[in-house]
C-alpha cells in the first residue's frame, strides 16, 4: 500500500506502541499547516476517508496525517478473540485482546512518530469515539476535536442499544463475501450502498470505482471488528472533555441515530452540533466543502480559548 509516484500520500509510515505497529502517512500539500489527525472507523483502513476530502483540508491550513488502527488495514492484527462476532462483542460477551485506553494510545503513537506535539483531531464512526477518547486520556495532545457519526465514547454494551438502527445493524452482520479481492470490492459496493443517505440516489459507478481503488478486506474481518469494538473503557466520562469540540452527524445516517450526536454535544462543555443534510453514515462529496470550513472554523476558534498544556508536563 505504499505511495505511488502520483499519489499526494508519502511513504507509508510506522508507529509503535508496544508490540503494535501502526501504518501511517501524510499528504503532501499543506505539510506545514496546522496538524490534522484522521482516526478512522470499524474495520476499515485509512484509504476510506476520502482524498478530495483531504486535500480540501489541506487547501484550508492544515497538514494531514492519517493511520490504520490496530486490527486495520496494514497496522497489526491481533490474535483470535472469544467473541468473533461484532455484534457478541458489542453487546457484552468481550473478548481481552486489547482495551479502549491501548486505542487511544495509538493515536499518540502515531502523533509522536509525526513529531506532533499536539494536532486537531477528525474521528469518524469508531474513529470519532477513539478521537473523543484520545482527549480525555490525552487533553494535552487534542488542539482540538470534531467528532462524527459516533456514539459517546463512554456508553458500551446493551446501553449503546438506545443510538443504533439495530435493522441496519443485522443487515451488516448478514453480508458475506469470499475471501478474495473480488469479495472485497463487492463488501466495499455493499457497504457503501447500505451506509449512504436514503434520501438520496445512490451513485452505484462512483461506489464501485472507490471500492476497486481500496478493495479493503477489513469490511470481511469480523474477528478483527470483534476485537474493535469490544475494547472497554475504563477511563473518564465524556463530560470531563474540556477541549474545542465539534460533533457533527450526518441527518440521515441509517446506522447511528443523530440522537448519538446530540447526546455527545449535550455533554461536552460548549460543544457545538451541526446534523449535516442529506448524508448518511458517510463522508458524501456534497457534504466536503461544509465539513472543511466547519473544521477550519473550530480551529480558529480555538485560538481564542485556554491552549493544551505543554507536551510532558503532566
Amino acid at each position: 500500500m505504499s505511495s505511488s509516484p502520483t499519489s499526494p500520500w508519502g511513504p507509508v509510515q510506522w508507529a509503535e506502541n508496544g508490540p503494535v505497529r501502526l501504518a501511517f502517512d501524510r499528504l503532501a500539500e499543506g505539510a506545514d499547516g496546522e496538524p490534522l489527525l484522521l482516526v478512522t472507523g470499524l474495520g476499515v483502513n485509512r484509504l476510506w476517508v476520502p482524498e478530495g476530502l483531504c486535500r480540501l483540508l489541506a487547501a484550508r491550513g492544515f497538514a494531514v496525517a492519517r493511520y490504520d488502527q490496530r486490527d486495520g488495514g496494514e497496522s497489526t492484527h491481533l490474535p483470535p478473540a472469544a467473541a468473533g462476532n461484532p455484534l457478541s462483542a458489542l453487546f457484552g460477551r468481550r473478548g481481552e485482546a486489547y482495551t479502549a485506553e491501548d486505542m487511544a494510545d495509538d493515536a499518540v503513537a502515531v502523533m509522536d512518530a509525526l513529531g506532533w506535539p499536539s494536532a486537531h483531531l477528525l474521528g469518524v464512526s469508531l474513529g470519532g469515539a477513539v478521537a473523543q477518547r484520545v482527549a480525555l486520556r490525552h487533553p494535552d495532545r487534542v488542539r482540538t476535536l470534531t467528532t462524527m457519526a459516533a456514539v459517546p465514547a463512554d456508553v458500551s454494551g446493551l446501553r449503546t442499544l438506545r443510538y443504533i438502527r439495530t435493522r441496519t445493524l443485522a443487515r451488516f452482520a448478514r453480508l458475506r463475501f469470499p475471501d478474495t479481492r473480488e469479495g472485497a470490492v463487492a463488501a466495499g459496493l455493499a457497504v457503501s450502498r447500505l451506509l449512504a443517505s436514503p434520501h438520496r440516489p445512490f451513485d452505484e459507478r462512483a461506489a464501485r470505482e472507490a471500492a476497486e481503488r481500496n478493495a479493503d478486506s477489513g469490511l470481511r474481518d469480523r474477528q478483527a471488528q470483534s476485537r474493535q469494538i469490544g475494547a472497554q473503557w475504563h477511563g473518564p466520562p465524556i463530560s470531563a472533555v474540556d477541549r474545542p469540540t465539534l460533533v457533527l452527524h450526518g441527518a440521515d445516517d441509517p446506522l447511528i441515530k443523530p440522537a448519538a450526536g446530540r447526546a455527545i454535544a449535550s455533554r461536552i462543555r460548549e460543544a457545538r452540533l451541526l446534523l449535516l443534510p442529506g448524508v448518511g453514515h458517510e463522508l458524501p462529496e456534497h457534504a466536503w466543502d461544509t465539513l472543511a470550513a466547519e473544521i477550519r472554523g473550530l480551529a480558529d476558534a480555538s485560538r481564542h480559548s485556554p491552549p493544551p498544556p505543554a507536551y510532558g508536563v503532566a
